[in-house]
């Protein structure tokens, strides 16, 4: 007995040192600096997947180091470099890849086994005498939701994340708030048609935008896309196989109480005009609402989805953003990383845990929580009463807007809009696209404007603003969106952060659809609207402008109640009528000067 206990130990210590010494590290020397490279590793998950990675070592480290992951579907020739930059900052960087990326033998699958498979990439890191068992993660987008992937059940040696722009499948990928996107569509051949990427059929704008209007002009189900472009899409099509967020998406990331015991310290960064920003605000409210200590830091400020993960462009959208907004966050992330594992100073943006750029006033705002950056709020009722402000419409020349009240009407009433979803002529989309942040004139889509008075005192605007739709329509579901600008005494119109789009029958539980009934008054509440912060000027008034979703680059509900991704322009059937009632109501929230 005690011959066969020798034998299996003797056994379990020679595996675990073959598994150590498979890879030999191998020596650079670059711009005068040294490096210890595993070039091509395999490491095996729980499983039976095998997950590429790449190690970097600092030449000059003979010690056990800490690491620093960086875990992509986005497998590119010279991630090398990223591993050198953790490297040259101390670390040893290690790049490893979504389960069938780079050199992995397997097929790719992005998001469903990331949870599994960072966990197992962790422990393998923890495992080898180079490691001091300490890991840190960071990467923005895809790299953000893998972090809060490998929080779901945490390795013990995973010590801090720094998420960025995250994506968050089934929340805000490849639907926002219930609906369905098509800039997603190409993504799953992006990432799954080669074992890198397949840069020169994703970039082919020309062919996704022919393949979205051919859709839109025969009014095809929005299953049919793969179909009608002749190019098999399986990962596309079984997303739109949980229009819910149901068992499929929530096993992907920490759901609910999987929150509370995320205990480990954690950086966000966004942007106000970052799609990614309702991922990245919803893994922060969960974290904070699940765990009450939850040690987390947000920043965040005039940012787009590739600025909030590096290095932030000085113009967004013809705004030229604050002189102080124009920081380096890819530097600010390691400063973190030093904090955690080096004892340094706290980055010194970091005052506090949220902390924001106020567009605007050339200055950062800092509180302790989300609810702490506003000390009141405004709520503005959508009133159905012309506001005799003329203001000039992108298409339509001279309009007029709607009110914004600030008291409710004791009579309710309502305005009333009517959409032809099966109308495909052009000019009769409703969409809310407008690519400036500062605009001469307004783009209503075909929707509808409401205007506030002019305030008399200036103010921040810092969050996001809620609301309450009071609607009434003739079929079962609609998709809506909704903009948010400052008009300035000037009559320019500033966007405060991207459009708002959610789908009526999800607002109140994303996990189950609860359909409308025809002619009866619903509530609709708003969530998952994008977050701002600016100062709004005294003489400026807010415009908020309201639409229906009927356009070439989203799915199109045509509200028969069936799953949209079914539902055919034979759906449509007679006009949507709308009735937008004047007990409906947006709050923002804002801080005044003390």
């Amino acid at each position: 007995m005690r011959y066969l206990f020798i034998i299996a130990i003797t056994s379990l210590l020679l595996s675990c040192k073959s598994e150590q010494q498979q890879y030999h590290f191998r020596t650079l020397t670059e711009d005068g600096k040294s490096y210890e490279i595993l070039d091509s590793v395999l490491i095996k998950t729980r499983d039976g997947a095998q997950i590429a990675a790449m190690v970097v070592k600092p030449g000059e480290i003979k010690e056990p180091g800490t690491s620093i992951l960086f875990h992509t579907v986005y497998a590119r020739h010279d991630d090398i470099k990223r591993a050198k930059k953790a490297a040259d900052k101390g670390y040893i960087g290690i790049v490893s890849y979504t389960r069938g990326k780079a050199w992995s033998p397997d097929d790719p699958i992005p998001y469903e086994h990331e949870a599994n498979d960072t966990y197992d990439v962790i422990d393998w890191i923890s495992r080898q005498k180079w490691s001091d068992k300490r890991v840190g993660m960071y990467g923005g987008s895809y790299v953000g939701f893998t972090q809060w992937a490998a929080a779901k059940k945490l390795h013990p040696a995973l010590k801090t994340i720094v998420p960025s722009v995250s994506a968050a499948p089934g929340i805000a990928e490849p639907t926002e708030n219930g609906v369905y996107v098509n800039f997603h569509y190409p993504w799953f051949h992006y990432v799954m048609e080669d074992k890198y990427l397949a840069d020169s059929l994703y970039s082919d704008w020309q062919r996704w935008n022919n393949l979205y209007l051919e859709w839109y002009k025969k009014g095809t189900s929005y299953r049919s896309l793969d179909s009608l472009d002749g190019f098999p899409n399986r990962e596309f099509n079984k997303k739109l196989d949980h229009p819910v967020y149901d068992n499929y998406w929530q096993d992907m990331m920490p759901y609910k109480e999987d929150f509370a015991q995320i205990d480990i310290p954690v950086l966000t960064t966004t942007g106000y005009y970052d799609g990614g920003q309702i991922g990245a605000m919803y893994y922060l409210k969960e974290h904070m609402k699940y765990n009450k200590n939850a040690n987390h830091y947000l920043l965040i400020g005039p940012y787009t989805h590739f600025g909030a993960q590096s290095v932030p462009d000085k113009e967004i959208g013809n705004y030229t953003i604050d002189p102080v907004a124009q920081i380096n966050i890819t530097e600010t992330i390691f400063q973190w990383f030093d904090h955690i594992f080096k004892d340094a100073s706290r980055p010194e943006l970091l005052k506090d845990k949220i902390n924001y750029q106020v567009m605007g006033t050339n200055s950062w705002g800092h509180a302790s929580s989300l609810k702490e950056m506003n000390n009141d709020t405004l709520r503005f009722y959508l009133n159905d009463k012309v506001s005799g402000e003329l203001f000039e419409s992108t298409f339509s020349g001279k309009q007029q807007h709607l009110s914004l009240s600030r008291q409710k009407e004791e009579k309710r009433s309502y305005a009333e809009q009517e959409v032809d979803l099966a109308d495909r002529r052009d000019g009769k989309q409703n969409n809310y696209f407008s690519p400036f942040v500062i605009n001469e004139t307004l783009t209503l889509g075909n929707g509808i404007s409401y205007v506030t008075e002019a305030f008399e005192e200036e103010f921040e605007m810092n969050g996001s603003y809620l609301g309450e739709l009071k609607l009434s329509i003739n079929k079962r579901d609609l998709d809506c969106s909704m903009v948010l600008y400052e008009q300035t005494p000037e009559g320019k119109f500033f966007k405060l952060t991207l459009a708002y789009v959610g789908r009526a029958s999800l607002a109140k539980d994303k996990s189950k659809r609860q359909l409308l009934t025809p002619g009866e008054i619903s509530s609709i509440p708003l969530g998952n609207v994008r977050m701002s912060s600016k100062k709004i000027g005294k003489g400026s008034r807010l415009v908020l402008v309201l639409n229906v979703n009927k356009h070439p680059h989203a799915q199109i509900n045509y509200g028969s109640g069936k799953d949209v991704s079914d539902e055919t322009i034979a759906d449509a059937k007679t006009p949507l009528k709308i009735k937008w009632y004047n007990d409906s109501f947006i709050e923002i929230p804002i801080r005044r000067k003390q």
